[in-house]
């Protein structure tokens, strides 16, 4: 987990529920009309309730998730996280990513835009094989 300073309170509750697979807490970290692209190149994902779908899609696949903040980087509202993923699948298949989300936060503090570079196709592959 990153020390960084920089840190934001929203950015620490993201990474803490995707830790605790917690829904509710998840989507709770995003603005009403904030939009997701996780990966960048997959359809945008918008709103609450299509957020939630896409979080239940993943931990619906695994038994256990962890994603820690390797390293928290930006400037006000606008930062950078790199992170490292490791888990198991249902499937027993044990997994580890890397990869880069980029959050803007709006005035309340709440993820109103997420970009997200990781390999979704290889961990969906993985997990589904």
């Amino acid at each position: 987990m990153s020390t960084d300073p920089v840190c934001h309170p929203t950015i620490t509750a993201y990474f803490d529920a995707t830790r605790r697979m917690d829904q509710a807490a998840w989507v709770g970290c995003f603005a009403t009309d904030a939009e997701s692209h996780d990966p960048v190149g997959a359809p945008p994902i918008r709103g609450h309730a299509a957020l939630g779908q896409f979080f239940a899609g993943i931990v619906g696949l695994v038994e256990s998730i962890a994603l820690w903040e390797d390293l928290v980087s930006g400037s006000g509202n606008d930062l950078a996280v790199t992170w490292t993923m490791v888990g198991r699948g249902k499937n027993g298949r044990a997994f580890r990513f890397r990869g880069v989300d980029v959050f803007q936060l709006d005035a309340r503090g709440k993820i109103r835009s997420l970009r997200g570079y990781w390999p979704a196709g290889e961990l969906v592959t993985l997990l589904t094989t």
